[in-house]
């Protein structure tokens, strides 16, 4: 099998697995959810599911785990004082890299 046939069946199949995950709940589940728990559940899943795929990529996207670090923590006090998502990528992208730089002239 040539690797166009690869490619086209891994589509296929990613396009079928991603069809059913969507498609099911909505065929399977036909009345409002009244159980608090998993309205809360499910409320709470998108920020789990973003947080366990961004955090670790933080950790190692940078140079250092020092400059990781300080990025880390600029934009989890720019998120926590209310500052938007553009605000708080720029200006945590912005201390990594000067953190990097004053890595590279102290080290």
């Amino acid at each position: 099998m040539n690797v166009r046939a690869e490619v086209l069946i891994y589509i296929i199949v990613m396009a079928l697995v991603t069809y059913l995950v969507r498609m099911l709940p909505m065929v399977l589940i036909r009345e409002k959810i009244k159980n608090r728990f998993i309205i809360s559940f499910l409320y709470y899943v998108p920020y789990a599911v973003l947080s366990a795929m961004v955090i670790p990529t933080i950790f190692f996207a940078s140079g250092s785990l020092v400059s990781a670090i300080v990025g880390f923590l600029v934009a989890t006090l720019l998120s926590l004082f209310g500052r938007g998502l553009v605000t708080v990528a720029s200006l945590s992208c912005v201390s990594v890299f000067l953190t990097e730089l004053l890595l590279k002239y102290l080290g």
